[in-house]
Order: C-alpha cells, then structure tokens, then sequence
C-alpha cells in the first residue's frame, strides 16, 4: 500500500516540530547571580577617575562658592 505525499511529509515535518519545541526549553536561571570577580584591572580602570572626581568635589564647590561671593560683591548683588 503506497503512501500519500501528505502522510511522507507529515511525519518528518511533526519531528522536526517536537525537535525545535525540545531544543527551546532552557533551564531556569539560578536564583543567586554569579559572584563578581575582585580586582579585575578594566572596573580598577573605570573606578579609578570616579574615585579621584569623588576626592575633589568638595574642593570644586567650596571654589565655587568663593568665585559666586565674589563675583555678588563686585557687582554688588
């Protein structure tokens, strides 16, 4: 008994089907994400101009704030 053109291609299609569903399913994430590594040189390389801003934002306002006064009592405002 032949088989049909539908039936040859139907079942080779529904395997590749539930072979495509199968290869989807990924396993959940861990609860708890990965431990950063300590020290590494390229966050050492982007922290380090951060950290020096950080050191001298006191000095750059209180500058600020003399340049303000001073510029008020020259004008007189």
């Amino acid at each position: 008994m032949p088989r049909s053109l539908a039936t040859s291609t139907m079942i080779p299609g529904a395997l590749l089907l539930a072979l495509a569903c199968a290869a989807c399913n990924r396993p959940p994430p861990p609860d708890q994400p990965p431990e950063p590594q300590a020290n590494t040189q390229l966050r050492d390389a982007i922290q380090a101009p951060i950290d020096r801003a950080k050191a001298v934002e006191g000095a750059v306002q209180d500058a600020a704030e003399k340049q303000k006064a001073a510029i008020d009592a020259a004008t007189g405002s």
